[in-house]
């Protein structure tokens, strides 16, 4: 179904203009942006993907990355078609760099999604595979009727948004994993034709205006963005203007789309940018798209017990109490924490090689 997309403007010349995203895609009619699923006909812009998905899966919500929202439960995650960044490393590059209609969409309404989820028995939806930012309009729409069902949601999401939609779509989302690709221009500019300082805007925006529970996933790879100083440099920025509760998330990059001849990414790489960040100061690190029980564990950030304990996305132990404190020490551990048992039962083990998240 095709629905009117917000965020637009005409132009003196004619074209009309996307004002989602930091690209501004300018269209003559007929022409669809850089993102595939928004389309200017006549005098208007058209979101293509709006009550379409590429797929649905019942994951653990660790699996978006988030440690620290209602850790152990289940998480109906769904995406379109499309993307806003042409990052040449993607791992989802059949759906990312798909047109909608040579992605196999299926329809869906706000209120099935929703009642899809509740038989499950999933506590959330997640908006991911590809960004939500270029369906938000779809995306705040299922919101409202999770919302209405008692389910949280969740946006997996590079964070490359204007100012007026990005206030639009997070008033609605209870939590957000932004992919912080780099700390680089260029590294922006030659990997994902785009650039780093609207995401670090979105970033600040979330933690500090909204009720966002915001974790930050680092892909690191090799020879590219790795480096002890690129890795120094991010957290010592999310540090100084996030704060050191907010999670951080180092995962292993695996070789896809046009990357193929880059090599995967060490164990000791990831668990050095891990050491990196903790010496920064932030509380909450830690290692992805690998085996590492270290880097999986939740721990108190006062007294240093283990309190989630993870074997890749399965729980196998739980000491956050109902308050969402450390029960040794009753030192509060940051995040959003159900206190059901039922939330925390997740029976789903990560596969051996990466996933979509």
């Amino acid at each position: 179904m095709d629905v009117a997309a917000q965020w637009w403007h005409a132009l003196p010349d004619g074209r009309l203009q996307c004002d989602l995203c930091p690209r501004e895609c300018r269209l003559h009619e007929g022409q669809k942006g850089f993102c595939f699923v928004r389309e200017r006909r006549g005098d208007r812009m058209l979101l293509a993907a709006w009550g379409r998905s590429t797929g649905f899966a019942v994951d653990p919500i660790e699996k978006k990355p988030l440690a620290h929202f209602l850790p152990g439960s289940s998480v109906l995650s769904f995406g379109t078609a499309g993307c806003n960044l042409g990052c040449r490393f993607c791992q989802n590059w059949d759906i990312s760099k798909a047109r909608e209609w040579h992605a196999g969409s299926a329809e869906a309404t706000p209120a099935e999604i929703a009642e899809g989820a509740v038989r499950a028995h999933c506590a959330s939806v997640a908006f991911t595979y590809n960004d939500p930012t270029i369906w938000a309009e779809w995306a705040m729409d299922v919101a409202d009727a999770c919302h209405e069902r008692g389910l949280r949601t969740v946006a997996v999401t590079a964070g490359y948004i204007r100012d007026e939609p990005r206030r639009a779509l997070y008033a609605k989302i209870d939590a957000a994993n932004v992919d912080l690709k780099a700390f680089t221009d260029g590294f922006y500019e030659r990997l994902c034709f785009a650039q780093l300082q609207p995401v670090l805007e979105t970033l600040e925006y979330l933690v500090k205006e909204t009720a966002v529970w915001t974790e930050v996933t680092t892909l690191l790879i090799p020879g590219h963005n790795d480096s002890e100083r690129e890795v120094t440099l991010l957290a010592e920025w999310m540090m100084d203007r996030l704060g050191p509760e907010v999670p951080l998330h180092f995962s292993a990059f695996h070789p896809d789309f046009k990357m193929l001849d880059v090599p995967p990414t060490p164990l000791s790489t990831l668990r050095r940018a891990r050491a990196q960040a903790k010496a920064a100061g932030l509380r909450h690190v830690y290692t992805g798209n690998v085996h590492d029980a270290e880097g999986d564990t939740t721990s108190c950030a006062a007294c240093g017990g283990a309190l989630i304990r993870r074997d890749w996305y399965r729980l196998l132990e739980y000491r956050v109490d109902d308050r969402g404190c450390c029960p040794d020490c009753h030192t509060p551990l940051a995040g959003r924490f159900a206190p059901t048992e039922q939330s925390r039962s997740s029976p789903l083990i990560a596969p051996t090689t990466p996933s979509r998240s």
